[in-house]
């Protein structure tokens, strides 16, 4: 199986991966940095399969700026394939409400989510973890430069 599929593709990873410790992580990941790949790493160890769910252009125009994202989904999904503690990226459509993404985790059934301390969603994502019996594990954000700062200083936004 491939490492980046999208939704309909996800089928086959369900008959593979069921006997696993899953922990999901999402998001933008637009300039991957250092916060990325330390958190990415954190989430790893929680678990043995890491799924990390990849938002869609148009979303993340619509969360951070008509200026982004920068790198397409298709770009940002080979560079997130890429890192060795990524087992899977399942790069999404357009998720337009909370129950489109209450769907999607109810058909993964992680074990954990997997959120940094400062995710805007993390009461939602608490939720999720909640309806479907697994954990939420908060991960502390490093100190870096912010994907958005870091556009900011290239003049992107």
């Amino acid at each position: 199986m491939a490492k980046i599929v999208n939704l309909q593709e996800l089928e086959t990873f369900f008959q593979r991966e069921h006997r696993n410790r899953i922990v999901l992580a999402g998001g933008c990941f637009d300039i991957l940095h250092i916060g990325h790949v330390r958190f990415l790493s954190e989430a790893k160890k929680m678990g043995n399969y890491l799924v990390v769910l990849l938002e869609n252009d148009e979303k993340v125009k619509k969360l951070k700026g008509k200026n982004r994202p920068i790198f397409t989904q298709e770009i940002r999904a080979e560079m997130l394939s890429a890192l060795n503690c990524v087992d899977l990226v399942v790069v999404l459509p357009m998720m337009e409400n909370d129950s489109d993404y209450m769907n999607l985790v109810t058909k993964i059934k992680p074990d954990i989510i997997a959120v940094t301390e400062n995710d805007p969603n993390i009461d939602k994502k608490k939720g999720q973890a909640k309806k479907i019996g697994g954990e939420l594990k908060v991960i502390s954000s490093v100190k870096t430069l912010s994907t958005s700062a870091l556009a900011k200083i290239i003049g992107v936004d």
